[in-house]
């Protein structure tokens, strides 16, 4: 017997003319985890839609972190999540979310928490992401027989907005570009920036989760295209000296739910009280809940002085060295930038974190403090909070932290706190090269 979830999905493949699904879901790591069906198979699949439930309780190196007892748990399939897939032909991708007792646990529901505590406010949600990444000449083979050591750079002549750089490798940017095209995602613009192999690709504002979906995608395909020409796209934040530290900044406006007006935009052109009550917001939430935006023992690293990240929770209108970067405008295109999340961020999580603080801020009518003076990205003013010195103190941070409990719940922010312990625990005895050349011989 056909039900309303079955013929909305007939209809969505219908759309696309599909024949493959790939059906899956992002999680903590950003990595997609998905099944491949024939169109036939996965509708009657998706009778009774499941999926193993260790995906809220995996690390990045696919190990258990956590979890009492693991089966294969209720999903729930997305309709409107359903894209393109240009990696085979007649083929689409859909996620489909855990919904049994892990459902509060998994990154795209605590972000739709928040969009939901959104509209019940009136609001709807225009966000979008900005990332670095770095382009190695070597392929998965290459780069483990190395021993991840001394990787071939893919254009180590580059120098930032190098016209010689976009020119030379027009063909392979143009390539990426036609990928991550190809899987829907809304790109703004995609070129080269600082340091060897490094790209930024710009995602065009989207509305709701929408937003997310595309930024993981966006990642995906970014990579995947890489591998098909040999070489490695990294979204890790800090590579080493030869290289920038990269960022996943997180753009975001609020816009009315009736009228669709962009509730940032002020006819002076300043940032308004709203915008300044959702700065306020973030200015007390974010240091407590930073490892929802930055959740791997390398993002850190980028954090270290001497790099563009900021240090310290800061707001101004317009510096790239603030946390915060408030862009004030009269019209549309009024928002509020978060450049502190690293490159490999779950969008998901950084998008519900800037979100959730914001709308805290908003509704216990919070008074942002005074707008930072224009400085070097180091300076820490005087009063700001510094962000954590690693991933063990950001857990711990969160884990202790009554507002990240009551925004986000507390089940959510237990298992996530294990998370972030456990992957800083995977490298916690791991010893670099630096690390012997400066003390075998001491």
């Amino acid at each position: 017997m056909r039900t309303n979830m079955t013929d909305a999905l007939i209809q969505a493949l219908d759309k696309f003319d599909a024949e493959v699904v790939h059906v899956g879901q992002f999680d903590y790591g950003s990595a997609f985890r998905e099944r491949r069906l024939r169109r036939e198979q996965f509708l009657d699949w998706a009778e009774d839609a499941r999926f193993a439930n260790v995906l809220a309780y995996w690390d990045s190196g696919d190990n258990l972190f956590g979890g009492d007892g693991f089966y294969t748990e209720t999903v729930q399939i997305d309709p409107s999540s359903m894209r393109r897939n240009p990696s085979e032909p007649g083929a689409v991708t859909v996620i489909a979310e855990l919904s049994g007792a892990a459902r509060a646990l998994m990154p795209r529901q605590v972000l739709r928490a928040q969009l939901e505590r959104a509209a019940a406010m009136g609001f709807t949600v225009d966000a979008g992401f900005e990332f670095e990444l770095i382009v190695l000449d070597e392929d998965a083979v290459s780069a483990r027989d190395k021993g991840f050591e001394g990787l071939a750079k893919f254009a180590p002549d580059n120098k930032c907005w190098s016209g010689s750089t976009a020119n030379t490798h027009a063909a392979f940017i143009a390539g990426m570009e036609a990928e991550i095209l190809g899987h829907d995602v809304g790109l703004y613009g995609l070129g080269v920036e600082l340091g060897p192999g490094c790209l930024e690709a710009t995602q065009a504002a989207s509305e709701g989760l929408r937003a997310a979906d595309d930024a993981s995608f966006l990642r995906m395909a970014a990579r995947s295209y890489a591998r098909k020409q040999g070489k490695t796209a990294s979204f890790m934040p800090y590579l080493g000296n030869d290289y920038p530290g990269i960022g996943g900044h997180c753009t975001l406006s609020l816009k009315n739910k009736a009228t669709g007006q962009n509730l940032f935009a002020s006819p002076d052109g300043k940032t308004n009280d709203l915008a300044l009550k959702f700065i306020a917001g973030m200015m007390e939430v974010v240091p407590e809940a930073f490892a929802m935006c930055t959740s791997s023992v390398n993002a850190y690293r980028r954090l270290a002085p001497g790099s563009w990240a900021p240090k310290s929770l800061t707001w101004a209108e317009y510096p790239f060295t603030v946390a915060v970067r408030s862009v004030p405008h009269a019209g549309p295109r009024a928002r509020l930038e978060f450049r502190v999340p690293p490159a490999d961020c779950n969008p998901y999580l950084t998008m519900a974190l800037m979100l959730g603080a914001g709308l805290d801020g908003i509704e216990r009518d919070l008074t942002a403090p005074p707008a930072a003076a224009a400085a070097d990205p180091d300076f820490v003013p005087e009063g700001a909070q510094r962000f954590p010195r690693d991933l063990a103190e950001a857990a711990e941070r969160l884990a202790a932290s009554d507002h990240a409990k009551r925004i986000f719940g507390s089940a959510f922010t237990e298992n996530f706190s294990a998370a972030c312990r456990a992957e800083y625990a995977s490298l916690a005895t791991a010893v670099s090269a630096q690390e012997r050349g400066r003390y075998l011989e001491g």
